[in-house]
């Protein structure tokens, strides 16, 4: 439910702007808001998790996330879908940190690699149907409904999803769970806000002076953030972000990168939506069916990268993952610049395989190269907290895409130049994704370098880091609760 709604909604944007008539900014935050709130919430849902118990939260979320789903698709107006998408996101912040706990604290050792398997398998197909099923609800166009089928598919998945949730899932909580650090969450959703408010709605408002203010004031926020957080940690243990986990050097550049690379995917996918559907004039199910080999590509890419690759390179692969990521991106700038509006889904099938091979060398391998020297006790913690600044960078990045495509197009351009304007933003996106994507190179150089020899469990490995990455803020405290001996534990697949 979660990955398909993330994917879906990309797809169905521009006629979402047609059919609700919603504005630049409100199109960002459709995308945005939803990130901001997952981002904001997941390590508070994790630990709702433990404390309440696993099962009880995550049927919340999902009955939370069915509802808001419902209400985005009867949305009156574009105001209404931006306040449910946020809702969404934040019972999706209950719903995803459950699933890893509830699968640790269900499942013995021995049966894991299995279910995370199975997991993967879900993960793969979630990432893969979403583009290709927005498209194609939003083409038939059922019962008139325009868009909104993308939002309401979700409610029978959701009533199944309670269904079988309350029969089959144990409950299970931690038996010495964190306290809330509710004081932690107000401060980072206050700071990212102060910095994604002002710069999602600049160019619409001409870029006023108080939007700088505020932008420069969420310094001062985040500073507060930190010295309370030192303070908590100091005073009963269990704070929102773990600090003392940025003294180690490869989860820091770890952090910095699961940020960082989170922007360039903010700003592509949205920029790359509204260039074939708005600028090209491509049908939805055009552009879904567009998108396909760079799938493809991600999967195979992920696949051997975590199997054969990262156990015999180390962090060389994922440094080439960045270097091949940004030759994709160059050739697609090359390719936007040649054949213009004539370019066609075969040209641009040629970058977007690039892309995705270098995307699937990075994606998979990422999470355990952060966790690498995170100590056993903080695991649970560190792996909430990466999720956490990949959505804040994605709503960062979505929020830069006022600056740099719509910021640098003329929205009022005669019909029969909007495809060259469109392409015009879009080469221009693309290269600062580029520019991002150097950046990630040089921070990935505080990455472990080689791969670590495996222990007993550390097969499930390569299918768990892609799952940390969906935020097992709670997992730490599922091996509390089951007696997990050391050697259950995956260890990570990279160290110094």
């Amino acid at each position: 439910m979660d990955l398909v709604d993330v994917t879906i909604v990309n797809i169905a944007i521009p006629a979402i702007q047609r059919d609700a008539g919603a504005t630049f900014s409100q199109i960002q935050w459709i995308t945005a808001g939803y990130a901001l709130a997952l981002g904001a919430g997941l390590i508070t849902g994790g630990r709702l998790g433990d404390i309440y118990g696993r099962k009880k939260i995550f049927l919340i979320g999902i009955a939370g996330f069915t509802v808001a789903s419902a209400l985005c698709g009867f949305a009156a107006n574009p105001e209404m879908l931006v306040a449910s998408r946020i809702l969404q996101g934040a019972m999706a912040a209950l719903m995803v940190p459950q699933v890893l706990s509830i699968v640790h604290a269900t499942f013995p050792a021995h049966e894991r690699g299995k279910v995370f398997g199975l997991f993967g398998m879900v993960v793969g197909l979630g990432a893969v149907s979403g583009p290709l099923l927005g498209a194609l609800l939003t083409e038939w166009n059922l019962f008139g409904l325009e868009w909104r089928p993308i939002f309401l598919i979700n409610l029978p998945v959701g009533i199944a999803g309670l269904l079988l949730g309350r029969k089959f899932i144990t409950e299970s909580k931690a038996p010495r769970a964190l306290r809330l650090d509710l004081v932690g969450v107000v401060l980072v959703t206050l700071g990212l806000l102060m910095v994604l408010y002002p710069l999602t709605r600049g160019h619409e408002l001409d870029w006023p002076v108080w939007g700088h203010v505020t932008m420069a004031g969420s310094l001062v926020v985040f500073a507060a953030l930190v010295a309370y957080e030192r303070r908590k940690a100091a005073q009963d243990g269990s704070p929102l972000v773990e600090l003392s986990l940025f003294k180690v050097k490869s989860f820091a550049a770890g952090i910095a990168v699961q940020t960082v690379f989170g922007v360039s995917l903010g700003i592509f996918f949205l920029v790359w939506t509204m260039y074939m559907q708005v600028g090209l004039g491509w049908s939805e199910l055009h552009a879904g069916l567009t998108g396909v080999p760079f799938s493809i590509a991600v999967s195979f890419a992920a696949g051997i990268s975590v199997q054969k690759l990262v156990p015999r390179f180390g962090r060389k692969v994922l440094q080439t993952g960045a270097l091949t990521m940004a030759a994709g991106v160059l050739i697609y700038i090359w390719e936007a610049d040649r054949y213009g509006a004539g370019i066609t889904s075969w040209q641009m099938a040629l970058p977007l395989v690039v892309m995705g091979l270098g995307m699937g060398l990075i994606v998979a391998p990422l999470t355990d190269a952060v966790l690498s020297e995170v100590p056993r006790e903080h695991a649970g913690s560190a792996s909430g907290l990466i999720n956490t600044v990949q959505q804040m960078g994605n709503a960062l990045g979505l929020g830069l895409v006022s600056v740099v495509f719509y910021g640098v197009i003329d929205e009022d351009v005669v019909p029969q130049r909007v495809a060259a304007e469109f392409a015009h933003g879009f080469e221009n996106a693309l290269w600062w994704v580029v520019g991002v994507l150097a950046v990630i190179f040089l921070l990935m150089l505080g990455l472990p370098r080689r791969p670590a020899q495996h222990i007993e469990g550390a097969e499930s490995a390569p299918a768990e880091g892609p799952a940390g990455a969906e935020g097992s803020a709670g997992a730490e405290g599922s091996a509390g609760a089951e007696g997990a001996a050391p050697a259950e534990t995956p260890e990570p697949a990279l160290t110094r």
